[in-house]
C-alpha cells in the first residue's frame, strides 16, 4: 500500500513537471505571438513598478563575455519627450521611450569590430517581452541619427545609441501592421545539416 502510494505520488510530480514545462513553453510562443509593435499610445503613464520590472528584465539579458555594456535612458519628462519628437517621427506619442546605448570603452571587441548592437538587440529584446507580459507595448526603432540623438541628450562620449524603443499602453486603436502577420515558413529560414 505504501509502495502503491509512494509510485502513484512520484507519478503525479513528474506529471505536474510535464505540464510545467509545456505551459512555459507554450507561454513563451504565445506571448511572442501576442507581441507586435506598437505605433500608436495612450497617453497613461507607465507605472515605476513596470518601468522597473522591464529594466530587470534588459538587465538579466545575457551580453559577449557578459561584459553588459547597456545604457539606457529611460525618456519620460516632458522635455524629454518633446526633445525625442523632435529628432524621429517615430517615437509614435508613447509616454517612454528607452534610448538603449552601449558603452564603448567597455564592449567587447574582437578583429575590428565589436558585440555593442548585438548586445543591445538582446537586452532590448529582453525589455520587449517583459513589456509584452506586463500588458505594454514597445516599437523598435532605429529610424533617428544616433549623433544628433547624443548631442540633443548630452551623452556622454563613449555612450552609443543602438536603438531606441518607444513604451507605453497601446492606444485603443492600435493594431498589428499587415506586414506583422507575414511569416516565413521554417523550411525557408532552417537548414538542418
Amino acid at each position: 500500500m505504501k509502495k502503491t502510494f509512494l509510485f502513484a505520488c512520484v507519478a503525479m510530480m513528474l506529471a505536474a513537471c510535464t505540464h510545467s514545462n509545456e505551459q512555459m513553453t507554450n507561454g513563451f510562443i504565445n506571448l511572442a505571438r501576442q507581441r507586435y509593435a506598437v505605433r500608436e499610445y495612450a497617453p497613461t503613464p507607465v507605472e515605476q513598478t513596470k518601468l522597473d520590472s522591464i529594466l530587470e528584465a534588459g538587465r538579466l539579458a545575457p551580453t559577449a563575455r557578459n561584459v553588459q555594456p547597456q545604457h539606457i535612458y529611460v525618456l519620460q519628462s516632458p522635455e524629454a519627450i518633446a526633445k525625442i519628437n523632435e529628432l524621429t517621427r517615430c517615437a509614435y506619442g508613447a509616454p517612454v521611450v528607452f534610448l538603449v546605448c552601449y558603452d564603448t570603452d567597455s564592449v567587447w571587441t574582437k578583429d575590428g569590430s565589436n558585440s555593442g548592437d548585438m548586445d543591445c538587440s538582446i537586452v532590448g529584446t529582453h525589455m520587449m517581452m517583459e513589456a509584452t507580459e506586463l500588458g505594454l507595448g514597445t516599437c523598435w526603432v532605429k529610424w533617428f541619427n544616433p549623433a544628433e540623438v547624443a548631442t540633443a541628450f548630452e551623452l556622454p562620449a563613449n555612450h552609443r545609441p543602438s536603438f531606441l524603443m518607444p513604451c507605453g499602453y497601446a492606444a485603443e486603436t492600435s493594431k498589428p501592421s499587415d506586414h506583422h502577420f507575414s511569416r516565413k515558413p521554417l523550411s525557408e529560414t532552417v537548414t538542418y545539416k
